[in-house]
């Protein structure tokens, strides 16, 4: 591969670091064609970028990425590497589990988490099952939304119980006090 080409990719590769805030890096290396071709259909659904990637070049991308220090996630950076860019932090864990949920427990399953940066924290092989369960921001925000709620809603529901006779009490005694 010439230099120029090789500059290209890592530039390329660091803007992609620079877009998504969430990466995980996995070994596709033993899927055939047609497993290849529908994991790429499914990162396509998701809006996951999957990108086949040097090691070494991901690793220079990694270097010119200014204010994140990647240096934990150079030791992964052997082998085959693929990496999953998203915008939503537990979409690509979440789709390797179910990629993998009927390999037999003997045969190491394809794809493979290497390891992961999502929501500013180094994750490794062993954390998919955390991963997966992370909640994205907007499950966060729409969790905080029904706990807000929730509140309301009770004295909402207390207030119109007995066929509103609290309500009109409660505003004859109110108009009451104003009158007097």
């Amino acid at each position: 591969m010439k230099k120029e080409d090789k500059g290209l990719i890592i530039s390329e590769l660091t803007e992609l670091l620079k877009q998504y805030p969430h990466f995980y890096i996995t070994d596709i290396e033993a899927l055939n064609a047609e497993k290849t071709s529908k994991l790429r259909r499914e990162c396509f659904k998701q809006d996951i970028k999957l990108v086949v990637v040097k090691n070494t070049l991901l690793q220079k991308a990694m270097e010119n990425v200014e204010g994140t220090d990647y240096s934990e996630l150079y030791g992964v950076l052997k082998g085959n590497s693929a990496i999953m860019f998203t915008n939503t932090a537990n979409l690509p864990a979440r789709l390797i589990k179910e990629f993998t949920k009927d390999v037999k427990k003997d045969v190491i399953a394809k794809p493979q988490l290497k390891a992961a940066y999502v929501q500013e924290c180094f994750y490794h092989a062993g954390d998919l099952e955390a991963l997966a369960t992370i909640k994205s921001k907007e499950e966060l925000v729409g969790d905080i939304i029904m706990l807000l709620q929730s509140p309301a809603k009770r004295v909402i529901s207390a207030l119109q119980s007995n066929s509103g006779q609290k309500i009109h009490g409660i505003l004859k005694t109110l108009e009451e006090k104003g009158a007097k």
